[in-house]
């Protein structure tokens, strides 16, 4: 992690000019910088509330848990702090130019396309998982899709820890007994009442729901809409077996991938059950079901025009090699007594 002069970051962002602003978190706003090099960044500036009362435990949080880790494609990389941050306390993040997900999908006059849902919700079940693995492990507390942000190649990354614990397990119970719940509303477990209650399962929860507004393309929380809770509007209708009810009406999900796309809605069914402890999955059991569900279970004629694959990469895979030949045989097989 490296350090920046103040005034440096200054003139890179214009004296952090609203014209600069490019989204706000859970402890303050963010800035695009350019750097004297011409390299872009984001520049994470302390809300003056929390400056006023000299608050810094969201920033300092945010330092100590992603010093912790190390580098994953699917997290936002910290680039490092202003030189004098005792003084000055301000991040650098690196740039991340195609918003959030929040944006794109509620946002955006365009319709976020299938292949790039399904991979956002493949890459945040894997950084989720990530921090749930790590040692100690990591709590996020506040996945949402405001919190999703995409690179310049529309990776998704999971951003803004200002609100995350890590957790080592011998010391679970002092430290439960220090974290008060937070989150936001709509994301937020509901069984997360007490500090006592903290654990793993909360992130598990909140990551359902992203995965019924990835699939759905609706707010988590949507007053116009009755019930407002996206989970409590989407439950009844995947345990009535009307998933196809809850699809993106504005998305084109072709016949090939219905049955793909059904799946991912009963995982998001598993993570926001109220069983807290029985009733949810690990991220690692997700992580594997989504794989399960994006690949094993696509026919390769969908893999590059619905998931974003592209089919001579799958090819180099002996094992998907053999499965293309198995299935265009029986296709070809088909269509010749279908002509006959």
């Amino acid at each position: 992690m490296g350090g920046f002069d103040y005034e440096e970051l200054e003139v890179a962002t214009e004296n952090f000019s609203p014209s600069h602003l490019i989204g706000k978190g859970s402890h303050g706003s963010v800035y695009k910088g350019i750097l004297k090099d011409g390299k872009l960044v984001a520049v994470k500036k302390q809300s003056l509330g929390l400056q006023k009362l000299e608050d810094n435990s969201k920033l300092d949080n945010e330092i100590r848990i992603l010093s912790s880790l190390p580098q994953n494609p699917y997290l936002t990389t910290l680039l490092g702090t202003s030189h004098d941050y005792a003084k000055n306390k301000v991040l650098v993040m690196e740039h991340m130019p195609n918003g959030t997900l929040h944006d794109s999908l509620h946002v955006s006059p365009t319709p976020t396309p299938w292949p790039r849902r399904a991979q956002v919700a493949l890459q945040i079940s894997r950084a989720v998982q990530f921090l749930h693995q790590a040692n100690p492990l990591v709590i996020h507390r506040d996945i949402k899709s405001a919190n999703i942000l995409f690179d310049s190649n529309w990776t998704a990354k999971l951003a803004d820890f200002g609100l995350a614990v890590m957790q080592p397990e011998e010391e679970g119970r002092q430290l439960n007994s220090l974290c008060r719940p937070a989150g936001t509303i709509g994301y937020l477990d509901p069984c997360y009442t007490t500090p006592c209650r903290l654990s793993t399962r909360n992130d598990v929860f909140s990551f359902g729901v992203v995965l019924l507004e990835i699939i759905s393309g609706t707010k988590a929380i949507d007053v116009s809409r009755v019930p407002a809770s996206i989970v409590e509007w989407a439950l009844p209708m995947i345990r009535d077996h009307r998933e196809v009810e809850i699809f993106d009406k504005r998305v084109d999900f072709p016949v090939c991938i219905e049955g793909t796309v059904r799946r991912m809605l009963h995982i998001a069914a598993r993570c926001v059950s109220s069983k807290e402890n029985h009733g949810r999955p690990s991220m690692g059991e997700i992580v594997t079901e989504m794989e399960n569900c994006l690949v094993e279970r696509v026919p390769f004629w969908c893999l590059d025009q619905y998931f974003g694959q592209r089919f001579e990469k799958a090819m180099e895979n002996e094992k998907y090699c053999h499965q293309y030949q198995h299935y265009q045989y029986h296709y070809h097989h088909h269509n010749h007594i279908t002509r006959s």
